[in-house]
C-alpha cells in the first residue's frame, strides 16, 4: 500500500505542469540628446514677430525666425521650469501649429520621448536660418487654466508664445521682439518699446530678460508714476474701474518709498507695476526685475472703504525685486528653463517677501495697522489650528510647488500646502523679536533686509545665496545661534506654531465672537461663511462645504467637501441661521442640526459642538509701543 500510494503520488508530480516563472523584461537604455546648457554666447537672434490681434478667440500667433544655427541636429526647447511659479509649470498643453522650416523648406520635428517640452529636427546643410511658425491658445474659460485674452484687455507672457535654442544659458541668445495688439490698445512692459500705431517694437535683449518682461495691453489704460523709476500702469474692463483718488495713488507712492528707505539700492533702471482690474482676465500676482503681474477682480480703487482687499498684493509682488528676483537661493536660479529647480529656501524668498508684504502695506498706508494686525491673526490662527504640522516639517513645504502646482486640496490642515509663506512669515517675526531684544532694542529686521538685499543700486540679474549666508549676514547683525534657530524652525514637528514672535513684538492670538473688518471683507470677496475656529468648515454662499479642518467638530461629524447644507435646526440653510444656530447652542445642550445633501442623498447631521463663533484678533500685551508697533511704523 504504502509503495503504491508513492508510485501514485510520483505519477501525479510528472504529470502536473511545470509553473513557468513571471517575464522579467529590462529596461531600455535611454541616453539623453539634449545638449545641456553652457555659459557661451549663442551666435544667432532670436526674433519674434507675434500677432495678438484675436481677442475673441484668445489665440496668440507667432512667427518666430532663429539665426546663427549650423547644419545638423538641433533642440528646441519650450519653457518649463518657471522663475516665480517654483514648477513645471510650462503651459506646453496649448502649444498648437508648430511648424519649423528653413529656406521655405518644411522640416521634420521629433518631440523628446523623456523631455516633451523638446523638440528634436535636423538643419539641412547651406540653412543659415530656421523659421518657426506657432499659435499659443490661450484659455478662453476658468477650467482651462488662467483666462489671460479678453475683449478689452491680455496678459503676454513671451515664454508661453516661443521656442528657444538647447545648449545656452538663456542670458545669452540674443532676442528681439514685435507685437501687433489691437487697435486703440496700449501695451506695458518691463522692457521698453516704440510704437507704431498698434505695433510695438521691444528693445533688443537676451532671452531671460525677456522672459522676465511681461506685458498687460487693453482699450482703458492709465499711468500713475510714483517715483522717478517706478510707475503703477493699471489695465480694468471699463474706464470706471480707473477712477483712483489723489489719496490712493498716494499710498502707492508710499510704499515706493518705504521700500526704498529700507533697502537703499533699487534692482532695476524703472518699474511697471502691470496691473489688471478684471472679472473676465485671471488673477495673477507674479514678480518680476522690473515689473510685476498682478490682477485683480473689480473694486480695487472703488470698493477701497469697504476693508483692504486684495492691496497687499502689490507690497508683496513689489518686495521680490530685492527678494527672490536679485536675491535667489543657490538651488533656485537655474541657467536655463529646462533644468529642474529646487526651493529648500523659499522661507526666505517667499516667507520673508510674506513678511515684508505685510509690513510695508501698513507703512506705506495702503492698508491701515489695524486691518494688517487682522490679517496677521487669521495667519496665526491658521497655522495654530494645522494638524498636519505633527507630521510635516516647514522645509518640505517648499516642495509643494512641484508636488501640487497650486491645485485645490481637500484637506489643507492635514497636508500642509505652500506654508514656507505665511509660517515663513512667523519665522522672521520671531528673528525680528531676537533681534530687537539682543541688541537691547538697536537692531532690527530692517537691518538684516538693508544689510542682505541692499546691493548693487540699478543690478537687475541674481546673486545667489546659501542657509550658511543667511547666518552669516544675522551674526555680523547680532551674534546668537541663528543657525539652530533656524534649523529648528525648519524640521521641527509636533511643536505648535512659532508664535513667540509676535508675543515677544507685544502681541498675542485670542478669539472672539465677533470677526474683525478684514475678517468680514475676506467673507465678502469669496462670497462665503467662514466659520473655520468653531464649527471647523467653510460653506459658499450656496450652503456647499468648500473646506473641512482635520479633527474638528465639522470633521467628527463626517462632513466633507462637496457637501451641501440644505437646512439648519429645520430652517433652510442661510449665512445668517447657520451662525444664529452655533450662537444658541453656546448656551444649551442640544447639538446643531444639519440637513446634509451628498451625492442623491440627503441626511440629518449633528454636530455636538458649544463653544460660540470664534473668530481670530491680536491682543496687545501691556501698555506702550512694542516691537511690532514699532514694526509696522512708516519710516
Amino acid at each position: 500500500m504504502i509503495r503504491r500510494a508513492a508510485l501514485t503520488t510520483l505519477l501525479l508530480a510528472t504529470t502536473a505542469p511545470v509553473l513557468a516563472e513571471n517575464s522579467k523584461p529590462q529596461p531600455v537604455p535611454y541616453v539623453d540628446t539634449i545638449p545641456p546648457a553652457q555659459d557661451i554666447r549663442f551666435p544667432g537672434t532670436i526674433t519674434l514677430d507675434i500677432d495678438a490681434t484675436d481677442t475673441r478667440r484668445g489665440i496668440f500667433t507667432t512667427r518666430e525666425t532663429i539665426s546663427g544655427v549650423s547644419a545638423g541636429h538641433m533642440v528646441l526647447l519650450f519653457p518649463k521650469w518657471l522663475p516665480g511659479n517654483h514648477s513645471p509649470t510650462g503651459q506646453l498643453d496649448k502649444l498648437a501649429g508648430l511648424h519649423i522650416r528653413a529656406g521655405g523648406k518644411e522640416l521634420a520635428w521629433t518631440r523628446d520621448p523623456v523631455d516633451v517640452y523638446a523638440f528634436h529636427t535636423d538643419v539641412p546643410a547651406g540653412a543659415k536660418a530656421l523659421d518657426i511658425d506657432l499659435q499659443f491658445l490661450s484659455a478662453t474659460a476658468g477650467d482651462q487654466g488662467a483666462v489671460v485674452m479678453s475683449p478689452n484687455m491680455l496678459r503676454l507672457q513671451w515664454n508661453s508664445m516661443s521656442l528657444y535654442p538647447a545648449g545656452y544659458f538663456t542670458r545669452q541668445i540674443p532676442v528681439k521682439a514685435t507685437v501687433k495688439y489691437p487697435a486703440g490698445w496700449t501695451a506695458s512692459s518691463g522692457l521698453p518699446s516704440k510704437a507704431t500705431g498698434s505695433t510695438y517694437s521691444y528693445e533688443k535683449t537676451n532671452y531671460e530678460i525677456l522672459v522676465d518682461s511681461p506685458v498687460l495691453a487693453g482699450r482703458y489704460y492709465k499711468q500713475w508714476p510714483l517715483s522717478p523709476r517706478v510707475n503703477l500702469d493699471v489695465y480694468a474692463d471699463n474706464a470706471a474701474e480707473l477712477a483712483a483718488t489723489p489719496e490712493q495713488i498716494d499710498a502707492h507712492k508710499k510704499l515706493v518709498e518705504q521700500a526704498v528707505k529700507v533697502y537703499g539700492a533699487q534692482h532695476y533702471d524703472t518699474y511697471e507695476f502691470l496691473l489688471s482690474i478684471s472679472d473676465v482676465m485671471g488673477g495673477i500676482g507674479l514678480e518680476h526685475h522690473r515689473s510685476s503681474e498682478d490682477g485683480v477682480k473689480l473694486g480695487y480703487f472703488t470698493k477701497w472703504k469697504e476693508g483692504p482687499g486684495p492691496r497687499n498684493l502689490l507690497p508683496h509682488e513689489y518686495n521680490h525685486s530685492w527678494d527672490g528676483k536679485f536675491r535667489r537661493g543657490a538651488d533656485l536660479w537655474t541657467p536655463d528653463y529646462r533644468t529642474p529647480m529646487r526651493g529648500s529656501l523659499l522661507w526666505v524668498y517667499e516667507g520673508q517677501t510674506q513678511f515684508w508684504g505685510y509690513v510695508f502695506q501698513a507703512r506705506s498706508g495702503l492698508v491701515s495697522k489695524q486691518d494688517t494686525l487682522d490679517g496677521y491673526a487669521s495667519i496665526l490662527a491658521s497655522l495654530d489650528n494645522r494638524p498636519a504640522r505633527n507630521w510635516r516639517d516647514l522645509v518640505d513645504t517648499t516642495n509643494d510647488p512641484t508636488i501640487s502646482q497650486r491645485r485645490p486640496k481637500g484637506w489643507v490642515s492635514y497636508q500642509r500646502s505652500e506654508d514656507y509663506y505665511n509660517e515663513g512669515l512667523l519665522v522672521w517675526m520671531e528673528v525680528d523679536s531676537i533681534l530687537r531684544k539682543q541688541s537691547g532694542g538697536t537692531k532690527s529686521i530692517d537691518d538684516f533686509a538693508t544689510k542682505f538685499f541692499g546691493l548693487n543700486d540699478g543690478d537687475y540679474g541674481e546673486v545667489t545665496y546659501t542657509f550658511d549666508d543667511v547666518v552669516s549676514t544675522l551674526n555680523a547683525i547680532q551674534p546668537y545661534d541663528w543657525a539652530t534657530l533656524l534649523n529648528t524652525r525648519l524640521t521641527e514637528t509636533g511643536a505648535p506654531a512659532p508664535l513667540k514672535g509676535f508675543e515677544a513684538n507685544g502681541y498675542k492670538l485670542v478669539y472672539t465672537d465677533t470677526p474683525s473688518l478684514a475678517f468680514k471683507n475676506a467673507e465678502a470677496t469669496r462670497k462665503s461663511t467662514d466659520l473655520t475656529y468653531s464649527l471647523g468648515l467653510t460653506l459658499n454662499k450656496d450652503g456647499g462645504i468648500t473646506g473641512v479642518g482635520w479633527d474638528t467638530p465639522a470633521f467628527k461629524a463626517g462632513l466633507t467637501i462637496g457637501n451641501t447644507v440644505v437646512a439648519v435646526n429645520g430652517t433652510v440653510f442661510s449665512d445668517t441661521a447657520l451662525k444664529a444656530a452655533v450662537t444658541a447652542a453656546k448656551t444649551g445642550t442640544d447639538p446643531i442640526v444639519l440637513l446634509i445633501k451628498s451625492n442623491d442623498s440627503v441626511t440629518p447631521v449633528s454636530i455636538d459642538y458649544h463653544g460660540g463663533l470664534r473668530y481670530p484678533h491680536l491682543e496687545k500685551i501691556g501698555t506702550g509701543e512694542g516691537g511690532l508697533d514699532r514694526l509696522l511704523t512708516a519710516r
